[in-house]
């Protein structure tokens, strides 16, 4: 079974102060759901329409697991505590098998 991610790019922070919120609760949220993260913030290099900016990455057992770990109470709480505070690119992919 093919794995599923989250990607999600930062366009721009807006409040660090949501952002932090959101942290607090989205990490026991995707934990629970069964989410690893492997790639937060750190070092960006940015190609061609690339955006050099705070890039997080999370690994799931199969794509549906992502798709409902996105979907999830816990999860839809972490959002409300962002709601305006980022701009960001959000998408559920799968990987390869």
């Amino acid at each position: 079974m093919a794995k599923g991610y989250w990607v999600s790019v930062y366009r721009t922070i807006a409040d660090p102060e949501k952002l932090a919120a959101y942290n607090k609760l989205a990490g026991p949220a995707v934990r629970a759901a069964g989410g690893r993260t492997i790639v937060r913030g750190g070092r960006v290099v940015g190609h061609d329409a690339g955006i050099a900016e705070r890039t997080v990455l999370v690994e799931f057992d199969s794509f549906e697991q992502a798709v409902a770990a996105r979907a999830s109470a816990a999860y839809q709480e972490a959002l409300d505590a962002l709601a305006d505070g980022v701009e960001r690119d959000f998408r559920i992919v799968e990987g390869l098998d």
